[in-house]
């Protein structure tokens, strides 16, 4: 499946799965693809197999999304346990032809400490070497940063792209900072998570609850998003249950943007 080759305003809407189960549910409510959270590479190994089975059986396809990264300044454990098992979920990717890779680095300089940004950019450009030679998309999620704290980033490391997380966007800001990234950067957003919260300033705030359910302007958020040419994917991070009571909902906002959800 070549993403790039869809047309303005038509996106793929997929949800999480933890489990073969939750594909075979996903696919039953007529979404296109799964996003699979791989937190421990090797207890993942053991239900590829179910995996890939339930891949070939749908015609499904999926995308990966990394583990947290633990304490955001302490580079020793990220160079030698957040580094290598990402290196190993690059490794497992290709097997089950997934194709873009969204992970989480936090690089807000508010809370992070230049030192570490540094050794953390260092660290993407060696990720993005091998994502290259499989040829793997790779997206920095953000966290708390905005479109301003991202921005040397993004111009040291010209392949890196972004999974533009809308519910993310919400929180220690004034005004949802997906639109900053939409005016800044609208070539780098190359997937989308969907869920909605109340805004906040701490990790509890982060409530990923259905749209609708929370205060977030996707309105406003979908019609910029149509005006960049968004035509990719959009993953919905709720709970299967949550994703077939809320389903109506996004496609109804999507439509009235001006959007075709695949």
């Amino acid at each position: 499946m070549n993403i790039a080759e869809k047309k303005r305003g038509n996106i793929h809407l997929g949800g999480t799965a933890r489990s073969p189960d939750d594909v075979v549910l996903l696919h039953e409510l007529g979404l296109q693809f799964a996003e699979i959270p791989i937190t421990n590479p090797d207890r993942f190994l053991v239900h590829k197999g179910e995996y890939q089975a339930v891949k070939n059986e749908l015609g499904v396809y999926y995308l990966c999304h990394g583990p947290r990264e633990g304490d955001p300044n302490d580079i020793r454990t990220l160079e030698n346990r957040y580094l290598p098992k990402l290196v190993h979920i690059l490794s497992i990717m290709p097997e089950l032809d997934m194709r873009l890779f969204t992970i989480h680095l936090w690089l807000d300089p508010r809370f992070v400490s230049p030192d570490t940004i540094a050794y953390k950019v260092g660290l993407l450009k060696r990720l993005l070497t091998i994502a290259d030679d499989s040829d793997i998309t790779l997206c920095l999620e953000n966290m708390s940063e905005n479109a301003t704290h991202l921005s040397s980033v993004l111009e040291a490391l010209p392949r890196l792209n972004l999974t533009l997380d809308l519910g993310h966007a919400e929180l220690l800001s004034t005004e949802n900072t997906s639109f900053g990234f939409m005016g800044r950067c609208p070539e780098r957003i190359k997937h989308i998570h969907l869920h909605d919260n109340l805004g906040g300033s701490t990790p509890v705030d982060d409530l990923h609850l259905p749209l609708g359910k929370g205060t977030i302007d996707f309105e406003g958020i979908f019609r910029d998003l149509h005006l960049i040419g968004y035509n990719r994917t959009i993953t919905l991070e709720l709970k299967p249950e949550e994703i077939r009571e809320n389903l109506d909902t996004v496609k109804q906002l999507l439509a009235d943007s001006g959007f075709k959800a695949q």
